[in-house]
């Protein structure tokens, strides 16, 4: 056999045994790419809120012990506030027993709790859910995790498998015959539409690796800085003080005057009294998605402890804090999620069509075998057939 007919087989076989759970990721992806966009659509009285005239909007605090009393035994651990938008609701995650997380919102103006939602119920996180594990805990992680890497594979296979004998031919593979025969035309849609996104592609199962194997995160680590990746922690607080009134609304403020560009601040509450609390401003003024600043402040005095600026990061953790907007195709923002709505839609049909394709070569191999002569050897007035 050549090498390009192992590469098909290798292609045909791993095709069939990935096929249904790529159909079930891409499908999922699909959705996930808008997830923010359509969320808010459809929910949109739970993240924005009517603006009343020369309306001053309540100190966090407030808002915090709103959201606190919703139920008597959640413990909030994280606030999400947009700066510079008005019309936001605040953002509440709670959590209680490490199995239930909420989404709690608050009206910054008046104080009123909006909704709680359940995270793992609502309809995206359903999907995330079926995206990440098929809805099967650590083995649907397994599963998807080998699938991607298996699609990894199956991305290099099929350009080898693509890749025209003479330059002549390039025109041919480079374009899909939409007025042909459906054979020819479906042939077209898996061959040639791989091809055209077959770099998102890419970039998408290699940064989903990710969250599928330790092995490939510390890699992004090595390659980088030369050394694996360090755990972040907040530093440990050095006086230990009981939280007073205004203390949230202080670490907001401080964080605006420190990082006084527009974007969306989130203030991680430790699980424990000795860690500091962390603070990171994602800054919606730069073209990349997901630039994120971090401060971390003493528990109870308010006191800035230490800085860590993205520009200052190693170059490790800078292409890690890619990792998420490449993969979901949010980098640029729209443009970029047009695109990999695009890759994620022919990711969905490449099964199908490579089914499809399985089939009728299956079915003209068993009928060229029904037709072929069968050759008989007469040997010592004994009928062999060969």
């Amino acid at each position: 056999m050549t090498l390009k007919q192992i590469f098909g087989k290798l292609h045909l076989w791993l095709g069939l045994a990935s096929g249904l759970v790529v159909l079930v990721v891409a499908g999922t992806g699909m959705l996930l790419v808008f997830e923010d966009e359509l969320d808010e659509w459809a929910n949109h009285d739970f993240y924005f809120v009517s603006v009343p005239p020369k309306a001053e909007r309540l100190p966090v605090d407030s808002l915090y012990h709103t959201a606190r009393a919703y139920h008597p035994e959640i413990k909030v651990t994280r606030i999400y506030i947009e700066t510079q938008a008005p019309g936001r609701s605040v953002i509440f995650m709670a959590k209680k027993d490490k199995k239930y997380t909420w989404h709690i919102a608050v009206n910054p103006y008046t104080g009123q709790l909006i909704e709680a939602r359940e995270f793992n119920k609502r309809f995206f996180g359903v999907v995330l859910n079926l995206h990440r594990h098929l809805c099967m805990n650590e083995v649907g992680l397994a599963i998807t995790g080998a699938s991607c890497l298996i699609f990894v594979v199956m991305i290099i296979t099929g350009i080898v498998l693509w890749w025209p004998k003479r330059w002549h031919m390039l025109k041919q593979r480079s374009r899909i015959a939409w007025r042909s025969k459906w054979k020819r035309l479906n042939w077209d849609l898996h061959a040639v539409g791989g091809f055209y996104v077959h770099l998102v592609l890419l970039a998408i199962a290699l940064t989903g690796l990710t969250w599928a194997y330790d092995w490939f995160n510390n890699a992004i680590y090595l390659l980088a800085d030369g050394k694996p990746m360090k755990k972040i922690e907040a530093p440990a607080n050095i006086v230990k003080q009981p939280i007073r009134a205004g203390f949230y609304e202080s670490l907001y403020r401080q964080t605006n005057q420190r990082l006084p560009y527009k974007g969306r601040i989130s203030i991680l509450l430790p699980a424990v009294d000795s860690l500091a609390v962390t603070v990171n401003k994602m800054n919606h003024e730069v073209a990349e998605n997901n630039v994120t600043d971090v401060l971390y402040f003493e528990k109870g005095t308010g006191r800035l402890l230490k800085e860590k600026l993205f520009k200052s990061s190693s170059t490790g953790n800078k292409i890690r804090r890619m990792v998420y907007p490449i993969h979901t195709g949010k980098l640029y923002g729209l443009p970029t999620q047009i695109i990999a709505l695009i890759a994620a839609m022919v990711a969905f049909s490449l099964p199908i069509t490579g089914l499809l394709i399985y089939l009728v070569g299956r079915k003209k191999r068993k009928a060229k075998a029904v037709k072929k002569p069968l050759r008989v050897v007469v040997e010592n007035e004994e009928s062999i057939v060969v």
